[in-house]
């Protein structure tokens, strides 16, 4: 089983690196890069999870109806991805909701910041995917967690995946700057054992970023980005789907498993 992400949220990469960077250019940003997304998934009929925050559900919300429309599951990312806050759990599930007419399941946090679980639960969330249980010295130096799928609090984690022993990530960092072929052949080998493999990318991923120095963004943020990782997503589905794996939602993966 595969269950493709994409976190669909205003691209703020510039404004980390201290760029005065507005909301309605990072809106151009992530909505070009989430309908190049969209295109992939539908020319190879594959459906994903999409975690949306608030700021690009109220700026974008034929995107949504798009993303909705094409049988996919939409999420909730928080409301600004730059300023998380606590209240955003059910603010983000207010405004998501009221944009896609549906009800909202998941969450997950802007940059995987930890999250409380209890609040999740307490506002009718089902499954939580703010882990990234890597060996990575910051963020995601989570040895201690659990590698895959979980229940904390009454709900159901849903961690990135990573290899076995050595933890090594699999996000969307990793398939901008390993060779396809090593990349290929670390999820092969969770999937041998775990049995599914989860992921995620993001819009602005797949945006020209090498053309804009103005944005300062780091060699391997913008290294294959654009056409290039369009590319490479489209052969990552075509590999997944050559071996049989069938792509499913978050949703289904809960339903399927708890």
């Amino acid at each position: 089983m595969i269950l493709l992400s994409f976190d669909i949220e205003e691209f703020d990469g510039p404004r980390e690196h201290g760029v005065d960077y507005s909301l309605e250019e990072g809106m151009k940003v992530s909505t070009e890069g989430t309908n190049i997304i969209l295109d992939i998934l539908k020319s190879r009929n594959v459906r994903a999870t999409f975690f949306c925050t608030g700021n690009f559900a109220l700026n974008a919300p034929d995107v949504i109806s798009r993303i909705v429309d094409e049988g996919h599951e939409v999420a909730c990312h928080g409301v600004d991805h730059f300023c998380p806050c606590e209240s955003d759990f059910e603010k983000s599930k207010e405004i998501v909701e009221a944009v896609c007419g549906s009800e909202v399941k998941g969450y997950r946090q802007p940059r995987m910041f930890p999250v409380s679980d209890l609040e999740i639960k307490r506002l009718g969330y089902e499954y939580n995917s703010s882990l990234n249980p890597a060996f990575i010295p910051g963020r995601y130096m989570n040895l201690k967690t659990p590698r895959t799928w979980f229940f904390k609090d009454g709900v159901m984690q849903i961690p990135a995946s990573v290899t076995p022993h050595l933890r090594f990530p699999l996000f969307w960092l990793s398939l901008h700057n390993l060779p396809e072929k090593i990349y290929h052949m670390m999820v092969r080998r969770v999937l041998k054992k775990d049995g599914y493999f989860t992921t995620y990318f993001h819009p602005w991923e797949f945006y020209e970023l090498k053309e804009h120095p103005e944005f300062k963004m780091p060699f391997i943020i913008k290294n294959k980005s654009g056409n290039e990782m369009a590319r490479r997503l489209d052969n990552l589905i075509v590999a997944l789907n050559g071996q049989n794996h069938r792509f499913i939602t978050y949703s289904e993966f809960v339903n399927m498993v708890k």
